[in-house]
């Protein structure tokens, strides 16, 4: 039932209440359940069966702002093009979020009209690009990639310079008495451990990265969550202020029954009806207005200025293949994908400490200057200065703590691992239970949509022929009244619950499908 019938349908049973004051309508005179025409100044055709045309949104300059993903290849950066953020392709990889195809209402021109609504994926976008979170994350992300140079680089060599500032207590050799000596000192891994503090680097990257992705998954989730709360508030408004003229007919139809010598209560309930259903706004007014500040502080906006939503929220069938989204979330899970790099670095750290128990190699340039004054103590001196090499290395006979140190890089790899496969089986079942939860919504939204509100709006149909034929009271066309502003109100609620579904699904699992 799109908001185009449903407002249509409102507006022939209204002229169904305003004749049966006159008595010139018959029940066989009006055919509510069968009229679809298009009534003028109605609300835009709904969008769930149309598709997005990603070209009609231009995108501003500073609006949205990608995810670069890094890969690594013997420690060097590369940056991979975006794959978040962006607008679905024409070769069909979609998110889940793109089950909400969404049309904005446009103008002759073809542009968005002036005060409309955006899309989510406009919210979505303006996030990613300005929330402080994703902004930390990504200089995360830039400073362990700096790391990974300075892990690969040589330690700083040393120097020395030794002098003696009294004269008699000086060196004395044949050569002469030595002033002061210098010395350069370079220490020099065994190599294959700089090679492993650069690939424990790159991993630090890869996990930091991944977080990246985490992060936004976790942005694109709230923003679109905020959103459909905005939606639903919107909506239930007005199916309101749509009810209160049909209310207000039903309040003519009172008075005039009550001219004729009918119930001042009657005139007293739908009026007391009216005052029911302002109170109603005021409470969605309050909770739209919650939600739209929650939207802003995600889009890093003043509250001010309130974001308002499309007019419609098509929501199609959820995929079915559970085995089939479990092994896209094994693939592209920002969490299992970061626990994965955290093992492959633990593994590396373990081999680290392995290699500790060969020892590091020292090199070093001596000199030492030499006197060749009168003062030499002997008379062969030829006052030459000193050059020497010298070669160390490190004694790794300390066994017991290179051993422990190799236990716990293995328990923290072995830790890790558990870890991993204890968010594997959450995220399965997580994922049954958003489908679970998904089939359900939709098979609620069906029935209201094709058994239920049809069906009040039928029985609201006779219960305003009873009720002109005197062959009813006036509470008992209240409560069906009542009745369709609930349901409706609640179909509502499925849509705007089904997409956050949705969203939470599309963010479970990671990736396009």
């Amino acid at each position: 039932m799109s908001p185009r019938t449903t407002h249509a349908k409102r507006l022939l049973l209204a002229a169904l209440v305003a004749a049966s004051t006159s008595g010139c309508a018959s029940q066989r005179g009006v055919q509510v359940a069968e009229v679809t025409a298009p009534v003028s100044g109605s609300a835009p055709t709904s969008g769930a069966n149309s598709d997005v045309d990603w070209q009609q949104f231009p995108i501003e300059p500073g609006e949205t702002a990608s995810i670069q993903r890094v890969g690594y290849n013997d420690g060097v950066v590369i940056a991979s093009p975006a794959v978040l953020a962006q607008p679905p392709q024409e070769d069909g990889n979609q998110s889940f979020g793109d089950f909400l195809q969404l049309d904005p209402p446009r103008r002759e021109d073809g542009e968005l009209g002036v005060g409309s609504g955006q899309p989510v994926e406009y919210f979505v976008g303006t996030a990613l690009a300005r929330h402080p979170k994703i902004l930390a994350a990504r200089q995360r992300v830039a400073a362990a990639t700096n790391v990974i140079p300075q892990a690969k680089a040589l330690p700083d060599p040393t120097f020395n310079n030794t002098f003696w500032p009294l004269q008699d207590n000086a060196i004395q050799t044949a050569a002469g008495r030595v002033g002061n000596q210098v010395s350069i000192n370079q220490m020099v891994p065994f190599p294959a451990k700089l090679k492993t503090k650069a690939a424990i680097a790159n991993r630090e990257v890869q996990i930091a990265q991944a977080e990246v992705d985490t992060i936004a998954r976790q942005i694109t989730e709230s923003v679109r969550l905020a959103y459909y709360e905005v939606w639903f508030a919107t909506r239930a408004i007005t199916i309101i202020e749509e009810t209160k003229d049909l209310v207000a007919d039903l309040t003519d139809v009172a008075e005039a029954r009550y001219r004729s010598g009918g119930s001042q209560q009657d005139v007293l309930r739908a009026q007391l009806e009216t005052d029911r259903l302002d109170e109603q706004l005021i409470t969605l007014r309050k909770q739209k207005q919650v939600a739209q500040v929650d939207l802003a502080t995600l889009l890093q906006q003043p509250v001010g200025l309130l974001p308002e939503t499309m007019n419609e929220l098509g929501v199609t069938d959820t995929p079915q293949q559970i085995e089939d989204l479990i092994g896209l979330a094994e693939q592209c899970n920002p969490t299992l994908r970061g626990l994965a790099w955290e093992i492959q670095r633990d593994r590396d750290k373990e081999r680290l400490a392995c290699l500790q128990q060969y020892p590091d190699l020292s090199v070093g340039l001596n000199w030492g200057l030499v006197s060749d004054n009168n003062n030499v103590l002997s008379p062969v001196a030829n006052g030459n200065d000193q050059l020497s090499f010298s070669i160390g290395t490190t004694l790794p006979i300390w066994r017991e703590k290179i051993n422990s140190g190799i236990r716990e890089a293995a328990h923290r790899r072995s830790s890790t691992t558990r870890r991993l496969e204890a968010e594997r089986d959450e995220l399965y079942g997580k994922i049954r239970r958003l489908i679970v939860q998904a089939d359900a919504l939709v098979e609620q939204r069906n029935i209201y949509e094709e058994r239920i509100i049809p069906r009040t709006e039928d029985t609201l149909k006779v219960s305003i022929a009873d009720y002109r034929g005197k062959r009813t009271d006036f509470f008992t066309l209240i409560e069906t009244y009542r009745e369709l502003l609930m349901f409706e109100t609640q179909l509502a609620r499925i849509d705007a619950t089904l997409a956050g579904t949705i969203a939470q699904l599309d963010r479970t699992v990671g990736c396009p499908y």
